[in-house]
This record gives structure tokens, C-alpha cells and sequence, in this order.
């Protein structure tokens, strides 16, 4: 039996590629209780029905467009779609009920390994013995050790009742922090503010709703957002929002995919995408542990190679945008952020003479496999193929022989993907 902990996208996205793949699955979540709502992108929404959510998209998202206040300069320019999770995550169940997954509601108490699988004990339930465990309980997960951290963060999501409007959401940029605000064409509205833990120096428990609120009026932009009605039914939800990586995200009969792996600054919009960023693998590294152990080492390299890349990636570009802001580079928030992770550029200068081919794992056929991969500047663990066409003997051969001779037999569609490709990595024909 392969049981899942957690239904956020990224456990049921593994759940529903699991089923694809014919496994029985059990999935133990508790449901959240906070309404929460949740900015994506585009990209994100298109991930999430490529992953088979399709119920949970269905009444789930709402066009805004976003406006932005950073380094003291405005605009309004793309379109961020909100996400409200109590909807969404009615419409996950939905899904993961048609594919045949068995949904157990609860808390898990613990998790014991056994010589041969794991024992999970839930509360209210009889306890589930594991041959293979999926853990994607998110960043409430048990840490495997010390990993790589971020500067500590913390996330003050303020929720309450305001007037009916157009949807909308803003970010701004603040001397100690930054906020994300949102408001429902029914009056939802939401303010989350993200600061640095070690020199907030935020009041106590019982002070914290009137301090947050005393924040949002000392903001131009908040103001004009919402108005001057009255705060509603006023409610407070504070979360880590530090970036996480685990030392160890695989193991011979168990994963962990999501923010259990790695969860990144809230800052960069993009957590729901990195967390199915790993859980899209998973099924593929799942089913080659289980049924080509020979290749156990080769399956549990690729899904923490893969993942160790995303954090840096996401890393990295959160700290160029937080270095974007030039007016408090004194303060210990802004301090801290855009010198993290390291100083490594976040996209690199292309040369087509720099391209390395090198043997590395990939996915083929539903498992794990090895093959050889162009390594970019951009792509450090290769690129296998664009377009059903292998780049590793293409770009071979273009170093000793005519263009026209190698791309001679691509299809029109192949022809202008690996042109494109081409000219992105610096060849110049």
C-alpha cells in the first residue's frame, strides 16, 4: 500500500499520478480550517490541470489585476489570478475521489518505520502500515535533520469582511517587510504582511490584530485598496514563511514532495508551482524504486538533484528582486534577503561552446533512466531532448559539421523548436 500524508496540490497531484500508474493509494490529510486565499499565475493554474485537478479549478480562481509598489515605483501589468482554498480543496477532494483514491480525514500522530514499510498512527482511525510513504504534509511536516534555511520569516495573514468590490490584489514593498493584499468581489478581503523574525519586534498575541491594523493605515496603498469600512469579523493567521530545503527528500520506500522538500519565500508567487514542481516527478522516482530497485540509487539521485536546483533557482531569483529595492539597505529585512543565497548569478551568460554533454538521470517510460543530457548555463543538470529530438548527438555534431546538414531531417515543428533553442544558448549558425 502507498500512503500519502497530506492533500495539499502537491500530495494530490502524486496521488492522482500514482493512480495513473495502477497503485492503490491511501491518502491521511486534515483539512485546513482557515480560509485562506492565494495569488497564482497563470503558469500555476496551467500546472495544476495538467496535474488532473480539474474540479478543484472549476469555481476556484478569479482574474485580478495586480498592482505593484516596489523601490517606489508603480505598475499594474500583469494578471494574478486568486486562488480561494476552501473551494479549491472541495473540488481536490472531488478529483481524488473519481480516481479511486482511498481519502482518510484526520491527524497523523506518528510515523514509526518498520523493517518493511511504516506504521502511521491517526487519530480516530486504525493505523495504516505503508509499504512505500509519500509525505506532503507541507512545511508542518517532522524536519529530517538540519537542511539549508533562509533568513527567518514570518507571515501575518489578516482576514475579515469588508464591502463588495471588484476583485483586485496589490503587493507593496515596506521598510520592514512587504504585503500582499487581496479583496473578493463579495467583500473578503485579505492582508498579509512578511517581516524578518529576528528584528520585527512584533507585540504580544492579544496586541497583534490591532498592530497589524495600525500597519495597513500607515500604508498610502492599503488605504486607497480598501476604504474606510469597517473591519468585520477580524481574524489573525501567522505562518512560517522561511525558505526550507531538506537534507534528505528520498529514500528506498519513501518521498517527500512539496514543501516537505523544500518550501520557498512567499515572495516569488510561485509556491504552489515548485511544490508540483517535485510531486509531477515523484510518481516516475515511485514507481522505479518500486518495481526496477536496481535503479533505487539513480531514482533517488535525479528527485534530489531536482529539487536541491528548484530551491536555488526560486532563491536566487527572490534575492535579485528583493535587491531590487534600493530605499532601506540598512534594514536588517532587506539586509539579510538580497545576500541569500550566495552570489551566484541567477541567469547565467550563454556560450554555445560552454555547453558540457554528460550522462545524467532522466525520465523514460514511466521510470528512472540514464542518458546523455546537453548542461546549459541555465539547465545544470541537462536538457535530454526538446521537441522528441535528443540534443546530446545533435550538439555533437554541430561542432564538427554544417547546420544545414544536422537539422537536415527535422519536422517543421521540430525544425523551429531547436532553432529557438539554438539561438537562446548562443549558436550562431
Amino acid at each position: 500500500m502507498i500512503v500519502i500524508l497530506g492533500a495539499g496540490p502537491a500530495g494530490a497531484a502524486v496521488a492522482l499520478g500514482l493512480r495513473r500508474l495502477g497503485y492503490a493509494v491511501t491518502l491521511v490529510s486534515e483539512w485546513r480550517r482557515f480560509a485562506a486565499l492565494e495569488g497564482v499565475s497563470l503558469r500555476v493554474l496551467e500546472a495544476l490541470r495538467g496535474a488532473g485537478l480539474h474540479h478543484a479549478l472549476a469555481d476556484a480562481a478569479l482574474p485580478s489585476q495586480r498592482q505593484v509598489s516596489w523601490n517606489a515605483q508603480q505598475h499594474a501589468q500583469n494578471i494574478e489570478y486568486l486562488l480561494d482554498r476552501p473551494s479549491f480543496d472541495r473540488g481536490l477532494r472531488e478529483d481524488l475521489r473519481l480516481a479511486g483514491v482511498e481519502l482518510v480525514e484526520g491527524r497523523v500522530m506518528s510515523v514509526q518505520p518498520l523493517a518493511a514499510g511504516h506504521r502511521v498512527e491517526i487519530e480516530g482511525h486504525a493505523a495504516l502500515i505503508a509499504d512505500f510513504l509519500v509525505e506532503a504534509r507541507g512545511r508542518q511536516a517532522p524536519a529530517l535533520g538540519k537542511g539549508q534555511r533562509g533568513p527567518e520569516t514570518v507571515s501575518l495573514l489578516n482576514r475579515w469582511q469588508g464591502a463588495p468590490g471588484d476583485t483586485a490584489s496589490a503587493v507593496e514593498s515596506l521598510e520592514d517587510g512587504w504585503a500582499w493584499m487581496a479583496r473578493r468581489a463579495d467583500g473578503q478581503c485579505y492582508w498579509q504582511w512578511t517581516v524578518d523574525v529576528a528584528s520585527a519586534k512584533l507585540p504580544g498575541k492579544a496586541q497583534l490584530l490591532e498592530y497589524c491594523h495600525q500597519r495597513r493605515q500607515r500604508s498610502a496603498l492599503a488605504r486607497e485598496f480598501f476604504g474606510t469600512e469597517p473591519e468585520v469579523d477580524l481574524q489573525l493567521h501567522a505562518r512560517s514563511s522561511t525558505a526550507i530545503l531538506s537534507p534528505q527528500v528520498c529514500g528506498g520506500n519513501w518521498i517527500r514532495v512539496g514543501d516537505a522538500a523544500m518550501a520557498v519565500d512567499p515572495l516569488s508567487g510561485n509556491g504552489i508551482f515548485q511544490s508540483l514542481s517535485s510531486a509531477l516527478q515523484a510518481p516516475t522516482v515511485i514507481n522505479t524504486l518500486l518495481r526496477k530497485p536496481e535503479r533505487a540509487a539513480l531514482a533517488q539521485r535525479f528527485h534530489q538533484q531536482r529539487v536541491e536546483q528548484l530551491f536555488l533557482r526560486f532563491a536566487r531569483i527572490g534575492r535579485d528582486f528583493y535587491a531590487d529595492e534600493q530605499r532601506w539597505l540598512d534594514q536588517p529585512f532587506w539586509q539579510a534577503r538580497r545576500q541569500w543565497p550566495d552570489a551566484e548569478v541567477a541567469h547565467a551568460e550563454v556560450e554555445f561552446a560552454a555547453l558540457r554533454i554528460e550522462r545524467a538521470p532522466v525520465l523514460r517510460d514511466g521510470f528512472v533512466d540514464e542518458a546523455e543530457v546537453v548542461v546549459t548555463a541555465d539547465q545544470p543538470l541537462g536538457i535530454w531532448h526538446v521537441q522528441g529530438v535528443e540534443l546530446a548527438p545533435l550538439v555533437r555534431k554541430l561542432r564538427t559539421e554544417p547546420a544545414e546538414r544536422v537539422l537536415a531531417g527535422l519536422t517543421v515543428d521540430q525544425g523551429r523548436m531547436i532553432r529557438s533553442w539554438l539561438l537562446a544558448q548562443g549558436f550562431k549558425p
